[in-house]
């Protein structure tokens, strides 16, 4: 009965929503953005709009690409060349493809040179690295968190560190995994990681791109200056982000009483648009090239609009090792970490960030 009762719970899930300005001198937008290493979804959605300016187009064609590499030894990730080719010049990053969070061993790369181990019990003992348990562990402490600093070894390949540690991978326990790549430095050669691994199995990837037009679409009405909302005058941001989760899923908005897929309505008050333009970005895609389409539609309102606002949501993957920063994340009922700009007409903005039950606050 106890285990009957622990799976009909309701999981705590967290969500903070915060306004600003993007020409505040202290606005976080950009940090915020930064720190949110491993996407796998980001999509935007501009009300009364038909069609995306060249520039906006350009700019979703080319968030890409990303590398798939299979059964790529540990080891590899922590050599000399690796660093100095990939870690020190631009921004790359890592992550282990089709492991589950709560039962794999998994791992990734951060842009600033953290390289992030959350393994079970056994393998953790195996490697004989220093660690932490994993603060989402229960009592039965069965994962463990190991960080190592790549820039911090790479100053002295000499040091008994960095032997221990790369004696852990190659002799005593060594690791392989199926990874997801991304690095972006400008003025590199796209192919320069295709050659650089070679000798494994590599695949260059390009980001998935839907483009679609919703007709006829009931939007909430939002005040860039009424976070909470306002009675019978706008809507609140957490009644926009359960919007927006509707719109992303093609859900109907009209609770009509013979539709048993959907009971969902648009929150009030609402005002009905003639179109709207939603473009969804599916792959591992960086937070630079995040940061690009952020700064492109703040541009968009440089001449007038109808719209009085767009949205642009980013995903992070479920089964990440950490959310924002070094913030360690785990799965449990969701894996959700997410956020999503609310950017209006004046350059006012809401941002509001989610995560689910293994996770500490966003920050």
């Amino acid at each position: 009965m106890a285990t009957l009762h622990r799976l009909r719970e309701v999981p705590r899930h967290l969500l903070v929503c915060e306004k600003s300005n993007f020409g505040h001198d202290k606005s976080r937008h950009r940090h915020l953005v930064e720190t949110h290493y491993h996407n796998y979804r980001v999509s935007f959605l501009i009300p009364e709009c038909g069609i995306l300016s060249k520039e906006l187009k350009n700019l979703v064609m080319e968030t890409g690409p990303y590398y798939f590499v299979k059964n790529l030894p540990l080891h590899e990730l922590i050599t000399h060349e690796f660093i100095n080719t990939f870690v020190k010049k631009g921004s790359c990053c890592a992550l282990t493809y089709n492991t589950n969070i709560d039962e794999d061993n998994t791992v990734a790369l951060l842009p600033d040179g953290k390289l992030i181990l959350s393994l079970d019990k056994d393998t953790y003992e195996e490697t004989g690295l220093q660690g932490r348990p994993s603060q989402y562990s229960g009592r039965k402490i069965m994962k463990f968190i190991v960080s190592i600093d790549l820039m911090d070894l790479s100053f002295n390949l000499n040091s008994k560190k960095y032997e221990r540690i790369s004696w852990s991978f190659k002799e005593k326990k060594p690791l392989k995994f199926d990874f997801l790549l991304a690095w972006h430095h400008t003025g590199a050669e796209e192919s320069t990681m295709m050659s650089y691994f070679s000798n494994y199995r590599i695949q260059e990837h390009q980001p998935k791109i839907a483009l679609s037009t919703v007709t006829e679409l009931p939007c909430p009405v939002l005040r860039s200056s009424a976070l909470r909302g306002a009675p019978e005058e706008a809507c609140s941001a957490p009644e926009l982000l359960d919007w927006l989760g509707a719109v992303f899923s093609h859900a109907e908005l009209n609770n009509e009483p013979n539709n048993f897929i959907s009971t969902y309505c648009c929150p009030q008050p609402s005002t009905v648009v003639a179109k709207a333009y939603l473009c969804t970005i599916t792959g591992f895609i960086l937070p630079e090239k995040i940061c690009l389409l952020l700064e492109q539609l703040c541009r968009y309102f440089d001449e007038p609009k109808l719209a009085p606002w767009i949205t642009l949501s980013v995903q992070g993957f479920a089964d990440s090792p950490v959310s924002w920063r070094e913030n360690e994340h785990g799965f449990r009922k969701g894996g959700e970490h997410l956020y999503n700009f609310v950017i209006f007409n004046n350059q006012d903005y809401w941002l509001q960030m989610a995560v689910g039950a293994n996770d500490d606050c966003p920050p």
